[in-house]
């Protein structure tokens, strides 16, 4: 017969040896909880100014096609009478007699789009330059970083307003590409310092002896192992591309036509929507803008912390 092992007590409360080698699927930092929450933001502000257009009529946000001054639901306002907000416009009206959610629909997306351009462009050009300049060194590395480094210095905010002031009709292209103009120098200078680091390790070594290409090193060896830090960058000239796209349009020097955040709060202002009360038409895009700016922050820290260990392991 087979005999039964007596444990003891003590030998029951003593830890279980873990399993080495088990992995978890689950268990890297991409899914960390800054990233996840700020995708989350970001892509909710998208998804309802995209599936918004399916259920609300966007033509609400031109001119007159709503009553006026209408507070949003739940308010009442005394503005030349008593005006109390209704389901036919939740979000109220402002004084050109357009719909506040209409608005928000359209112009959340163009503002999320001007910084997606300005920053695609400025940091395609980023990657080239900083990658030139940092691997390839010499007279390219000087000129590189001479043109960027006098770039920096230039008061781009200045020199935007001079541009645009100068063009009849601007565009949300138009507005981007003129904010990628200058977007490129600082993620050049950024590249750059990362790649002379990474140049000298062991695999970049390696691919040179095995005659690998200047430019399949940079690309194929060097370019994957910068994607965290890359993205990280991203996003940081996406936020500054549509808080200098916002401040232009505060001053009244983005599009006219095409409803955005920016330009929602330069009407507001023209409209003297603070000394009227008229909190919602202001304050609605501003506390969305917000938002947004709080979603990027949350991104920017999760690439941080996937390209930094070291701040990985101090958030756990």
């Amino acid at each position: 017969m087979a005999t039964v092992q007596q444990v003891s007590p003590a030998d029951a409360a003593a830890p279980k040896p873990k399993l080495m080698g088990r992995f978890n699927r689950w268990d890297t930092p991409w899914l960390n909880t800054k990233l996840l929450l700020g995708v989350a933001i970001i892509v909710t502000i998208l998804l309802f100014g995209i599936l918004g257009r399916l259920f609300w009529d966007t033509k609400l946000a031109l001119t007159g096609k709503s009553p006026l001054n209408l507070p949003p639901v739940g308010v009442t306002s005394t503005l030349g009478g008593v005006l109390t907000g209704t389901w036919a416009h939740p979000l109220g009206t402002e004084s050109s007699g357009r719909d506040m959610l209409a608005l928000i629909i359209v112009g959340a997306p163009n503002s999320f789009l001007i910084g997606i351009i300005a920053s695609t462009v400025g940091m395609g050009v980023g990657i080239f330059l900083g990658f030139s300049s940092g691997f390839l060194g010499g007279r390219v590395d000087d000129v590189i970083r001479l043109i960027s480094d006098v770039s920096i210095t230039i008061p781009s905010l200045l020199v935007l307003i001079v541009i645009q002031s100068l063009i009849r009709q601007v565009e949300v292209t138009t507005l981007a590409l003129l904010i990628a103009i200058f977007a490129w120098p600082t993620p050049t200078r950024l590249i750059r310092a990362q790649v002379l680091t990474m140049r000298e390790s062991g695999y970049v070594q390696m691919a040179k002896l095995s005659g690998a290409s200047i430019w399949s090193i940079m690309f194929r060896e060097i370019l994957p192992n910068l994607i965290p830090y890359l993205f990280a960058s991203f996003i940081g000239n996406a936020t500054g591309a549509i808080l200098a796209a916002v401040g232009l349009e505060t001053l009244g020097l983005g599009p006219q036509r095409i409803p955005t955040l920016g330009g929602t709060i330069y009407f507001a202002i023209q409209g003297a929507a603070l000394l009227r009360n008229m909190w919602w038409w202001w304050g609605i895009p501003t506390l969305l803008l917000a938002i947004m700016f709080v979603g990027l922050l949350l991104i920017n820290l999760g690439f941080d912390e996937i390209a930094n260990p070291r701040l990985r392991s101090s958030s756990q």
